[in-house]
């Protein structure tokens, strides 16, 4: 289908799927198990890019790839060929600074989710500990512009890193409070904006 990014997450355990289950309660990779999580990925990234694509990680709320220092961890045990997808929504809700993962991972970013996050449901969802699912339902997510995330921070560090990949407009919401067709665009000229200021 001549795609050059395939995403990639471990799922492995993942409480995402499932509203009984609070994000807390989520998997950890045990700190002797990382370097060779780190081999076995880098090998599968190594055979997709003999096929003319980069495997793009894709850290996820309630899986054992989630915080900024499992993104470090995950970086720091894989090779090059293993590319991160920088989702600043997830990272926001996992307590991480998208910029400051984008500044310090830049060179491995091969594709992006720009989804922004509501800040009052965001500290409802952390307080009452909620499901990933009840907490996309709730509204914790947005699109860019619509929640406090600050993409012209994000751009600047793929700026200076010469991305040239996706710049993906994504919010889980429930379609039934926020009419996708109006919100899609609403991230887009956002995002647009914000692609102007950073010097793209």
């Amino acid at each position: 289908m001549s795609c050059t990014v395939l995403v990639y997450a471990e799922t492995s355990g993942s409480v995402a799927g499932d509203r009984a289950r609070p994000v807390s309660s989520r998997p950890s990779l045990p700190d002797g198990h990382w370097r060779d999580f780190g081999i076995r990925l880098t090998e599968l990234a190594d055979r997709l890019a003999e096929r003319g694509m980069r495997l793009a990680y894709h850290h996820h709320l309630g899986t054992v790839v989630e915080t900024s220092a499992e993104i470090d961890l995950l970086m720091a045990a894989t090779g090059g060929s293993v590319g991160l997808l920088l989702d600043t929504g997830h990272l926001a809700f996992a307590g991480a600074d998208p910029a400051d993962i984008a500044w310090r991972h830049r060179a491995r970013i091969s594709h992006i989710h720009c989804k922004d996050v509501r800040p009052g449901m965001l500290a409802r969802a952390r307080a009452t500990d909620m499901s990933f699912l009840d907490a996309v339902l709730d509204g914790v997510f947005t699109v860019p512009g619509d929640g406090a995330i600050d993409f012209t921070a994000v751009l600047a560090a793929l700026k200076a890193a010469d991305y040239r990949g996706w710049l993906v407009v994504e919010a889980e919401q429930d379609p039934g409070r926020a009419p996708p067709l109006v919100y899609a665009r609403r991230g887009f000229v956002h995002l647009s904006a914000a692609v102007r200021e950073a010097g793209w």
